[in-house]
């Protein structure tokens, strides 16, 4: 809406990797701007409320002199082309003169900070991929957006789907999807999505994913019968790319609980959460996509539910849990990990791979979280989380996103694709999750597969 819609220059875009430290500087631009973007825009915010407060409005009666020179002091300051812009922002009548200042075509400091930002993490994504580089459908898309030119930008990834299917389009606009949708939403002179893209561009979660989401009724968790085969013919490494390996083995619909003794003596369960399995093109629909979009927005999902149910039913109280989940099932992982109430159990390390991390959903104090993420994969994406990071990463956290060069898609989204993909190209990410899951590895327990309903 606010931003200029001018295209970045195409001569220096993504043939290869720059080196780590000028990556790092561009990064750290890029997060210093959409800090600042965001005070601007509170700033904006604050005089607003300020013009707009009726006791200024009642000093107008008391003393007209005094009060016309601060309400055209307040005016100047939110109107100013040299200073914020148009700036008006919160409340009734803020909201009114933004319109009016769409309206009229006025740019304001904080959206010209906040497309800025996203630029430059649109380029520093170029610099990491080839498929960005100049010649490049999705390079040329890019421009075409930028450009304030959806037409051209729509004709340009239809041609790209019919020449290489719609899966790889997507996933070669992956590393950047989240950037190019809020640059566009401040850009399009549309006031009514500006919200999403701010959420973005600071890294703050947004209020709620989808507007309305039906509640859905839990179902009730069953366990398999007795498998003697299946559990032994499970991966028994322990590390996260046996755990991925086990995911894929276990199929969606399912949830496996195993009590392990771990070197220090205790015992404790590792609980692994399959999601769906890949989208096959042309065969398929995508419903994994579907239920990890509705999932991200409540916590009471049948499949949510029903794991909830089976924690509770096969843990022992206080036996200390850590949850490995996949796609859909990274996102279920989160929302039992919201403290005791939650699961019932007591969280203490949540591992997702190919999932939104969820920042709205906080894991119970102590916990830690680890979310693995490739960048072509559009799941990890669903909350606009960049690859990029905006905000200094939590200290219960950890972010590991890489990128595998041989990504097929859709095959490259599975948990079995996941774990190939840790042992070739991301060989520091598994060893850092693997450290995590060190207490987790040792003499296998109990184990019991559930068959969750709904």
């Amino acid at each position: 809406m606010t931003a200029a819609s001018t295209p970045g220059p195409r001569d220096t875009t993504g043939a290869g990797p720059e080196a780590p430290a000028a990556a790092e500087r561009l990064a750290a631009v890029a997060r210093e701007l959409a800090e600042a973007a965001g005070a601007v825009r509170a700033a904006g915010r604050a005089v607003t409320a300020v013009a707009s407060d009726p006791a200024l409005l009642a000093s107008l009666g008391r003393s007209p002199r005094r009060g016309l020179r601060a309400a055209g002091a307040l005016a100047r300051s939110l109107t100013d082309p040299a200073g914020l812009g148009h700036a008006p922002d919160g409340g009734r009548a803020g909201h009114a003169a933004r319109l009016a200042g769409v309206a009229a075509r006025r740019g304001s400091l904080a959206g010209d900070l906040a497309a800025t930002a996203l630029r430059l993490r649109i380029r520093l994504s170029a610099t990491r991929h080839a498929e960005y580089g100049a010649e490049a459908p999705v390079r040329r898309m890019l421009v075409a957006v930028e450009a304030g030119l959806p037409g051209l930008a729509l004709r340009i990834l239809r041609e790209d789907v019919r020449v290489r299917s719609a899966g790889h389009a997507l996933a070669a606009l992956a590393p950047a999807c989240e950037e190019v949708t809020a640059w566009h939403a401040l850009a399009d002179g549309n006031p009514f999505n500006d919200a999403a893209a701010w959420h973005t561009v600071t890294g703050t979660p947004a209020d709620r994913v989808l507007p309305s989401v039906p509640r859905a009724r839990g179902a009730r968790p069953f366990a398999e019968p007795p498998d003697g085969a299946f559990p032994e013919g499970l991966d028994d490494g322990g590390g996260i790319s046996a755990h991925l390996r086990n995911l894929a083995a276990l199929g969606p619909g399912r949830m496996l609980t195993q009590q392990v003794t771990g070197p220090d003596g205790t015992t404790r369960c590792l609980v692994l959460l399959p999601g769906p399995e890949f989208v096959l093109p042309r065969t398929a629909s995508p419903e994994g996509l579907v239920a990890a979009v509705a999932a991200l927005a409540r916590g009471a999902s049948p499949y949510t539910l029903a794991a909830r149910d089976a924690l509770r039913r096969t843990v022992p109280e206080g036996m200390p849990v850590a949850l490995v989940g996949h796609g859909l099932g990274g996102v279920t992982a989160l929302h039992l990990a919201g403290g005791p109430g939650r699961s019932g159990r007591a969280v203490e390390l949540v591992v997702t791979a190919g999932s939104p991390t969820g920042s709205g959903r906080l894991p119970a104090p102590g916990a830690r979280v680890a979310g693995l993420a490739e960048e072509h994969d559009l799941m990890p994406r669903l909350e606009g989380c960049s690859p990029v990071p905006v905000l200094p990463p939590s200290p219960d956290r950890l972010e590991l996103a890489w990128t595998d060069p041989s990504y097929d898609v859709p095959q490259c989204l599975g948990a079995e694709a996941y774990a190939q993909s840790l042992d070739k190209t991301a060989t520091g990410a598994r060893d850092r999750v693997d450290e995590l899951l060190a207490p987790y590895r040792g003499r296998a327990g109990k184990t019991v597969v559930h068959r969750l309903g709904g």
